[in-house]
């Protein structure tokens, strides 16, 4: 391969696969995943002092984490992420960020349950734009060989800026909370400081995004570049995808694709209707599965519109029963480590830290709320960031020596968190639930980047944001909108928050059955991707392998 490429559409060199640039920007994209972290997940050190202030339910923060968030997450990765496809990828990631974090800012002014959750579906819909943009760009920098270890590197933000935002929501809030007992500038909570805090720097790091250069798709797979798409095509299409996610346009999209196709349509908005209304009248959650109910649809939807407007990228995405059920085994994963990830700290403040503080006797020196925040933040980040790399290098090494040997690393996550869940969501000692979070977050984190990376092999370049988008559903709707609300469902019902933690774990067989199937099917669909693309109208150039 030459030195330098240079790009089809600017004419421009641009550096080589893997090479010290590639290096530059994925670090510089694990900075942006670090700040998506933060801002997603501060919520966690700030909920006992939200639901003190809004007068809230666990039900409540458990839909504000999760669910505000994650279905308009979903619903708008789908015409982000095939957007992300056609158009160049670090505007478009630059334009998320700055909409993410100025919705981050905002949410520091919010004064009600309805006003946080507007915000947190305006950070939602800005964190679309990363997933997609990040994992098409790195498959183009990085050669297949080590793909899911340069993933991994990048997904190991999700743990720093999980980590990261617990101290920084806990030094912040005691800060200010100190210095402004009553309330600071324009009436400023500490919790409502926080989020500006944390907000307002990604407005900068935006800036710094739009300087990267854009990596030649197909590249680093030995396959020829897409033909670029008009700049009105590109339009046309994303428009034609958000039609498609965003009721009631979907029926409108629908009918312009054909009787037939409305028919389909209508059939599915009844069918999730009819389920939405049941689980409602059983469980009284009318924004949560309102919510849950749009996104299943609006997802749906989207299957049905690709399927007549783009029959490739359906056929490798749907029409693919492996990488169907790599979105539901490890979105399920993802439905216990969001949840655990977000209640641990309200937990052990919750059943640990507050009854010590209230008993008035001497306290540990990590019973405070900071400690916490520091065993768990610190901890979450290194275990997170060790489990995610570590996970990514033994899922290429296992790749090498078999073709589904990724799948096994992934099902570490679920095999063994397990015991130390049950373990750590049980005992009576603060300790052993710090002792206990350590083996919890390294092995639970280690799917994150095989996940991935499994997802972008079976289909082609062009489809890679498409794929990511698709992924996520899993990881978002599915793991993100359900796990936190629901134990935090249980823990309303059931009046214990440990109890809410403990019923995630009936979800391991589930995910050990899906994977299981992904081990077996996986060989066949990556051997055969060229030849399935090409049955479903694919057009690939003759230098493709």
């Amino acid at each position: 391969m030459a030195e330098h490429d240079n790009d089809a559409v600017t004419g421009k060199p641009v550096p080589p696969v893997g090479g010290p640039y590639a290096w530059y920007v994925l670090a510089l994209l694990v900075l942006v995943y670090v700040m998506n972290f933060i801002d997603r997940q501060i919520l966690s050190i700030l909920a006992e002092d939200i639901k003190r202030d809004l007068d809230l339910t666990d039900a409540q923060l458990g839909f504000l984490y999760g669910t505000a968030f994650a279905v308009f997450y979903a619903l708008f990765g789908v015409p982000i992420g095939r957007l992300a496809d056609n158009w160049v990828r670090t505007r478009l990631l630059a334009l998320g960020l700055t909409l993410w974090s100025g919705m981050t800012a905002m949410s520091g002014l919010a004064g009600s349950f309805s006003q946080l959750s507007l915000a947190r579906i305006g950070v939602g819909v800005g964190e679309a734009a990363a997933g997609p943009s990040a994992y098409s760009m790195i498959s183009d920098w990085f050669p297949k060989a080590r793909r899911a270890t340069a993933i991994s590197i990048y997904a190991a933000g999700l743990y720093l800026g999980g980590g990261v935002s617990l101290l920084i929501g806990a030094v912040v809030v005691k800060g200010w909370n100190t210095a402004y007992p009553g309330g600071g500038p324009l009436g400023l909570v500490g919790w409502q400081a926080a989020f500006m805090a944390v907000g307002i720097p990604g407005l900068l790091l935006a800036l710094w995004v739009a300087t990267l250069i854009e990596p030649i798709r197909g590249r680093a797979d030995g396959l020829p570049p897409p033909v670029p798409m008009p700049g009105k095509t590109i339009i046309r299409n994303f428009l034609a995808d958000l039609a498609s996610v965003i009721p009631p346009l979907t029926l409108i999209n629908m009918a312009l694709l054909g009787r037939r196709a409305l028919l389909e349509n209508v059939a599915v908005l009844a069918l999730v209707a009819g389920l939405v209304a049941t689980l409602v009248h059983f469980t009284g959650e009318i924004p949560q599965f309102l919510a849950v109910g749009t996104g299943l649809y609006a997802v749906l939807s989207w299957a049905q519109s690709i399927k007549r407007r783009d029959k490739p990228t359906y056929e490798m995405i749907w029409g693919t029963p492996a990488f169907v059920l790599t979105i539901l085994g490890f979105g399920s994963i993802s439905f216990v480590g969001y949840s655990v990830g977000f209640w641990a700290a309200p937990y052990a403040l919750r059943t640990f830290a507050e009854p010590m503080l209230a008993s008035g006797g001497p306290i540990p020196w990590y019973a405070t709320k900071e400690s916490v925040a520091f065993i768990l933040g610190g901890g979450g980040a290194l275990g997170g960031f060790v489990g995610t790399i570590l996970g990514g290098v033994l899922g290429d090494w296992a790749k090498k020596r078999h073709p589904s040997g990724r799948i096994m690393v992934g099902a570490l996550a679920t095999l063994v968190p397990a015991p130390f869940i049950w373990m750590q969501y049980t005992t009576s000692d603060l300790a052993i639930f710090f002792l206990c979070f350590a083996p919890t977050t390294v092995f639970g984190s280690m799917y994150v980047g095989v996940a991935a990376a499994t997802t972008q092999d079976l289909v082609m370049p062009r489809m890679r944001g498409a794929a990511t988008a698709t992924f996520f559903i899993g990881t978002t709707l599915f793991g993100l909108g359900l796990g936190p609300w629901f134990t935090g469902f249980v823990s309303k019902v059931s009046g214990s928050l440990g109890t809410g933690v403990l019923a995630l774990l009936l979800m391991a067989p589930f995910t050990i059955i899906c994977l299981y199937f992904v081990y077996r099917l996986l060989p066949k669909a990556e051997a055969t991707r060229l030849d399935r693309a090409r049955a479903a109208g694919e057009i690939i150039g003759a230098s493709a392998t």
